[in-house]
């Protein structure tokens, strides 16, 4: 679903920059509940997993004209699996990145990972800040990848942070959880045919033109109880383990059909979106 809503930052409105959600459908305006994401149906393969995942809309430019790039694979990974002392919390949610970065300094690698880069080469990250948008042109996907903070106050799950930024281990009082990641490739090849050398014609939704800076993502979780303790066996010498539970193996897809459950409110149009941002 494409929308200008983010029931996390701005619950109840229709003010957001334009944002590409996957996961369970039952997201509106309103921040949901686990509960209440549980009873929609999943985008993603695993029946298992009822979580919301969004970030910001990539859009090809061209002159007064907005094109979405759709991803060509969103991926959710749960990284540092041996080091997780508890699955999320009901309820939980959280955001990574800063929507309002405008140059390098703005992004701290070194927690988030932020970095975009062509995935089959070249490389050139080397040449420009890592978490601008690739400055030649990929033979294959622009690919970013985001980290999400891992640590959680038990008693107020509104306050989470990253363990990186405490010496690997958890503040007093938190709890380490699964480290979520994004993965996002994008085959921009059919919008950009002739290629690009500096700045690509690209821009997220929450940026300007060729700049990758702003990139952030946002997580409701929606998991099922007992698919997350077998999310927490997933441990470094298990990678890339399936995770089943009760409501199907973790590859089984879905048996319904994704549908916005808020069709009359807010736009999936780009330049309305910037309007609404903006109007009284």
């Amino acid at each position: 679903m494409l929308k200008n809503i983010d029931p996390i930052v701005g619950p109840g409105k229709y003010k957001s920059h334009m944002h590409s959600f996957y996961g369970s459908d039952a997201v509106t305006k309103d921040l949901p509940t686990t509960e209440e994401l549980q009873k929609g149906c999943p985008s993603g393969e695993n029946p298992n997993d009822l979580s919301v995942y969004w970030a910001p809309t990539l859009y090809h430019v061209k002159g007064d004209n907005y094109t979405e790039v759709n991803p060509f694979m969103f991926s959710t990974y749960y990284e540092n699996m041996d080091k997780a002392e508890i699955p999320f919390p009901r309820d939980f949610h959280a955001v990574a990145g800063n929507a309002s970065g405008k140059s390098q300094a703005d992004v701290n690698e070194n927690y988030t990972g932020i970095t975009w880069w062509c995935d089959a080469g070249p490389e050139d990250r080397s040449n420009r800040p890592r978490a601008a948008l690739p400055q030649v042109t990929c033979s294959a996907h622009i690919q970013a990848i985001l980290r999400f903070p891992d640590c959680v106050d038990t008693a107020d799950i509104r306050r989470y942070s990253y363990s990186a930024a405490n010496g690997g281990k958890c503040p007093a009082g938190s709890k380490r959880m699964p480290q979520l990641r994004f993965s996002m490739r994008y085959d921009v090849r059919k919008h950009i045919p002739e290629g690009w050398s500096g700045p690509p014609p690209l821009k997220l939704a929450c940026g300007e033109i060729g700049e990758g800076y702003c990139l952030h993502g946002d997580f409701i979780n929606g998991w099922y109880d007992d698919a997350q303790q077998n999310l927490l066996k997933a441990t470094d010498r298990r990678n890339w383990m399936r995770i089943d539970g009760a409501h199907g193996q973790g590859k089984a897809g879905s048996s319904c059909k994704p549908k916005d459950r808020d069709p009359t409110g807010g736009t999936s149009d780009y330049l309305t979106s910037v309007k609404m941002m903006t109007a009284n």
